[in-house]
This record gives structure tokens, sequence and C-alpha cells, in this order.
């Protein structure tokens, strides 16, 4: 029972922090106001109206009485006095009640009058209507065969009172929750900036300007988050500096290897050598590309199709086929994108002769779709190839004298820019690589 009734509250409960905190303060304000309110319509202005109507019921039916007697001077001076000093009209009319009944079966003020009229005049000896004119009731009674018409003031009936109470209980209620609205919009602030930095800092921002506020739970939280993000972009800026380090240093000892081999006599030796030399270099370009994928670049706003043509460009191959259907702007890393793009393309031209690149928008991300008619990747292998220096050698890797770091690289800038990476079969053959990034 308490499982079905804990789903039901996550159900209908709002999801986010600030309105969660502000039903917990507006709920008791307005528990309080209603059951105040109903304290007082049913013990106060119930009784109060209930009284104010019997005894407008009252002269009524004394009204009643004294036509009854056909006494006109005695029905003149009640008429007159009635009308003098209480606001009364009444006539004596020949027509039958009106067969359109205005009475509102909710409202206290109906009900209470039809309970007194029926008490005092019996069942189908009376007709009323306190909804035709603003300010003034109408009451009819049975005489014979005449009817007496009245019209009256709604406030012989009805306390105006009830208008004042109602204005001071729900003017503070409203004050104290336009109180705890800004309250709480302070309080969840520094929250909500806390995640956005979180946020930033998963796509690989700088977050130097970010300053803890809030309460002293929230600014602890910020704080550690602060020593955390600086402890990361040290640990990447030092791997990263490592690794181009090391790279870098073992390009030295290559060329002088190279050098050493064109002086070679044996033609056949230093082809052999030479091979396993370039295999090598090609494996220091992954190591630094890799390593530049850890530094971090400021975010900058770009045009999706802009990078693809400056691709275009730049590789020059007939074969290469770029669809935009629609101009996309996001924020994000322009070199790294271009690195990770160009990954995808020149792996699909090196295994295949034609790549297909279609950038599409859907709802609030943008889609880019990279077909080629190489040999593919088998099914079981979709996960394995986003692991650093994983290998197929049976079909296809991002290089074949590489160390397995193409798509790892891939899968971290996309990663990084909020987006994520699919791997499918293409309708052309070969790999489907499917990328989506909010904008």
């Amino acid at each position: 029972m308490f499982s079905g009734l804990n789903s039901f509250l996550k159900k209908i409960l709002p999801k986010g922090l600030f309105y969660r905190s502000l039903i917990i303060v507006a709920a008791p304000v307005i528990l309080l106001q209603l059951i105040v309110t109903i304290v007082f319509f049913d013990s106060i202005w119930i009784k109060a109206n209930k009284g104010m109507t019997r005894s407008l019921v009252g002269e009524i039916k004394t009204l009643s009485d004294v036509y009854s007697t056909e006494n006109k001077k005695q029905i003149d001076y009640i008429t007159n006095v009635y009308k003098e000093n209480f606001d009364y009209v009444i006539n004596s009319i020949s027509t039958s009640f009106p067969e359109d009944i205005y009475e509102r079966r909710f409202s206290p003020m109906d009900r209470s009058l039809r309970r007194e009229l029926k008490s005092t005049f019996g069942n189908g000896n009376y007709w009323f209507n306190t909804v035709k004119y603003i300010d003034i009731v109408e009451v009819r009674v049975k005489l014979g065969d005449k009817n007496l018409q009245f019209f009256f003031p709604k406030e012989r009936i009805a306390t105006s009172s009830v208008r004042v109470f109602v204005l001071w209980v729900t003017l503070p209620s409203i004050i104290l929750i336009l109180i705890a609205i800004l309250f709480l919009k302070n309080q969840t602030r520094p929250i909500t900036n806390l995640a956005k930095a979180a946020q930033r800092f998963g796509k690989g921002d700088y977050i130097n300007e970010f300053r803890p506020s809030g309460a002293r739970e929230i600014r602890n939280a910020a704080y550690e988050f602060d020593r955390m993000a600086k402890r990361i972009n040290r640990h990447l800026n030092q791997r990263s500096e490592m690794l181009s380090g090391i790279s870098h240093d073992l390009r030295t000892p290559l060329t002088r290897l190279k050098l050493q081999l064109a002086m070679i006599g044996d033609k056949d030796i230093s082809k052999n050598m030479s091979k396993d030399i370039d295999e090598m270099e090609n494996m220091l370009n992954d190591y630094l590309q890799f390593a530049k994928t850890q530094v971090k670049e400021r975010t900058e706003k770009m045009i999706l199709g802009d990078i693809f043509l400056s691709i275009k460009n730049k590789i020059n191959n007939s074969m290469l086929k770029i669809k935009i259907e629609s101009e996309i702007s996001l924020y994000g890393r322009k070199n790294a994108l271009e690195r990770c793009f160009v990954n995808i393309i020149n792996n699909g031209l090196t295994y295949g002769d034609k790549v297909e690149v279609a950038v599409q928008k859907s709802s609030n991300r943008a889609v880019i779709l990279i077909d080629d008619n190489g040999p593919g990747i088998p099914t079981e292998h979709f996960r394995n190839v986003f692991k650093p220096f994983f290998r197929l050698d049976q079909s296809r890797s991002l290089n074949k004298s590489g160390v397995g770091l193409g798509l790892a690289i891939v899968e971290d800038i996309v990663n990084s820019h909020g987006g994520n990476i699919q791997l499918s079969s293409s309708l052309m053959g070969g790999l489907q690589v499917k990328i989506s990034l909010p904008f």
C-alpha cells in the first residue's frame, strides 16, 4: 500500500527542488486558511445569516398577514414604514410565479432563504430570485388569488463582513507565499548555479569564474566541487603534457633512425625497418591526438555546417558527400569537434571508397549521420571499439598501424559536449556512425 502511495506521490509531485520546497511551505498555509475559513463559515457566517434570514421571513409573514386583512389604511401605513426605514418595495400582483428557477443549490444564502420560506409558507407557496439583481433580492409569496412581491437589499440576509474576513485571511497568506517564493528562489539559485557549473565542466569548459554561495551546506558542496574540478584539470593537463612530451622526445631518435637507414646498403632491410619506423610514427600521432583531446579548449558558438565545409575542403575527396539539411548553431570546442568528424570520415575513406555525411535537426539536438561502404564492424564489437587500445584485426580499426585510440578519442569528444554516439550497419553496406549533440 505504501509503495503504491509513494509511486503516486512521485508522479504528481513536481520534479524541481524549488516547486517541491514551495509546496512544503505553501501547503500548511493554504490548509490553515481553509480550516479557518470553514470554521468561520460554519460557526459564524452561516449562523449569522440564518438569523438574519429568519428575521426577514418573519417580516414578510407579518406583512402578508397585514395585506390579508384588506385594511387599505393599515396596508399603506405599514408599506410606507418599511419602504422608508428598511428599503422595502412591496407590490400586490395577480400574475403567477415565474417558471424559471434562479435558486443556487450550493449557495448558503439561497439555501437558508429557501429553508425559512418553506418552513413559514409551505412548499409551493413561495418563489425567490437572488441572482437577477446585483444588490436586490426578489421574493414572492401567495396571498389568496394574488401574490405579494417583495424587493429588499441583499444585506438583509447576507452580512458583508465575510468579504472583510476573506480579505484579511487571504491577503496575509498571499504575502507569506510571495515571501516564501523570494526566499526559496535565493536558496535554490546556488544549487542551480552549481548544477550548471558541473554541466559546463562535464562538457570540458573552464570554471574559473564559479563562486560558491548560498547556505553553508551548499557552499561546502560548491567548494568541494571547485577543488575537485581544479584537481581533475591539473591531472588532465599533466597527463597531456606527459604524453605530448614523450611523443615529441621519441620523434628525434626516430628521425635519426630514418637517416641511418637511408645509408644502409641493403635495401630490403632498410625497407622493412622503415615500415616499422612509419608504424611507430603513426602510433605517436595517435598518442598526440589523444593528448590533444584532453587539453581544455574554450567553448564558442559555431555553425555546424561550416565545420563540415571546412573538413570537405581539407580532405578534398570527390567520394565524400556532405548533405546539410538545416543550419544548426551550437556551443562547443570547434577544434575538438573537427578532429572527431575527421577521424570518422578518414576511417570510412580508408576502409571504403565512399562516405556520405548528413546533418539533421531533431528537436533540440543536432544529429550527424556518417555512412560508408567499407567492411563494417561486427555487432558484438560495437561497444568494445570505444575502449582505448582495442583493435580489430579481422575487420577494421581507425588506423591499421595505430594503437586503437581512434574511436576512444571520438567518444571522449562527443561525451564532453553532452552528446552520445551510436554504431550500426549502414544501408551502404558498411558502418553508420550516429552522433547526437545538444544545442
